[in-house]
């Protein structure tokens, strides 16, 4: 049986000062885990940091990124940040890497040769996981040299490292480079197209992904469904009726729940198309979170 777990994400433009007592309300309510999306020109809290800060405030809860952006990072960084986090709060860190920033604008935040994005996500994962992993790295690819990286004690338990994105690229990406994925914007029969996908890449690499290791980001708009919600999911998923990407009410939330845990999905990150937390809290422990099990 998979092991269903549902997380949440604040609400889009929850800033510091909101955000600094979340992490504390959401364990207390028994909330599994909370997810923080990298969006650089908004008022919220940069993943890493936001990250630190949960992970000091509570005791269980887990936290993750939704997604943060890996190419234009130098992995030993990356890999160090995650290590530190990792050793402070053991089991409870989620990373989810993605190709590229969900805001164009913000592409030039995270430089990399011209034409060769999808090339540096490949060679930093590789280094990523060896970095996370080995206790002592020498690397030299086409994008990054090192020698003899050492950065500390390892994790006690393996970390592991999920990917984000659609296209056949980014799943084939996950089938060869990771150990999950965490898909938005899908319909069940999308979900269950991409987790197919995933796994024969998988297979053909001599690899294998847990079977709950794949997931889906979705929005909950029980207030009506904001505009750039809607152009958002019309762009990653065109001609699909609205509907089946966005929940439009706390009983659609849970209807596409259930159809994405039969398309063989079990982890999930809820987020609030409004700005009403508390509400939406209420909602998200009354109607999803006895799924879990």
């Amino acid at each position: 049986m998979l092991k269903i777990r549902l997380g949440v994400a604040p609400a889009a433009g929850t800033g510091p000062a909101e955000f600094a007592g979340l992490a504390q309300r959401l364990e207390e309510a028994g909330v599994d885990s909370l997810w923080l999306s990298e969006l650089v020109y908004s008022p919220e809290v940069d993943p890493m940091i936001g990250m630190a800060h949960a992970l000091a405030r509570t005791s269980k809860l887990k936290v993750g990124t939704g997604v943060a952006i890996l190419p234009g990072r130098h992995p030993v960084l990356v890999a160090k940040q995650l290590r530190t986090l990792a050793g402070l709060a053991p089991k409870r860190v989620l990373p989810v890497f993605g190709l590229r920033p969900a805001r164009a604008a913000e592409n030039a935040l995270f430089p990399v040769p011209p034409g060769r994005r999808a090339a540096v996500f490949d060679e930093s994962l590789v280094l990523l996981r060896r970095l996370l992993e080995e206790d002592e790295v020498s690397f030299h690819g086409e994008f990054f040299d090192v020698d003899g990286a050492r950065l500390g004690p390892r994790p006690a338990k393996r970390l592991d490292v999920w990917l984000g994105g659609s296209a056949p690229a980014a799943l084939r990406r996950t089938g060869r480079l990771a150990d999950g994925w965490l898909g938005s914007f899908h319909t069940p029969a999308q979900a269950r197209a991409a987790r197919l996908a995933i796994q024969e890449a998988a297979a053909e690499a001599g690899r294998e992904i847990e079977e709950d290791h794949f997931g889906l980001s979705l929005a909950v708009a029980d207030h009506g469904v904001p505009p750039e919600l809607a152009a958002v999911a019309a762009r990653r998923s065109p001609g699909v009726p609205l509907p089946d990407l966005v929940a439009t009410s706390w009983p659609e939330a849970r209807r596409l729940v259930e159809q994405h845990i039969e398309a063989g999905l079990s982890k999930f990150v809820i987020r609030p198309a409004h700005g009403d937390f508390p509400d939406f809290l209420e909602k998200f422990q009354a109607e999803l979170v006895p799924l879990q099990n």
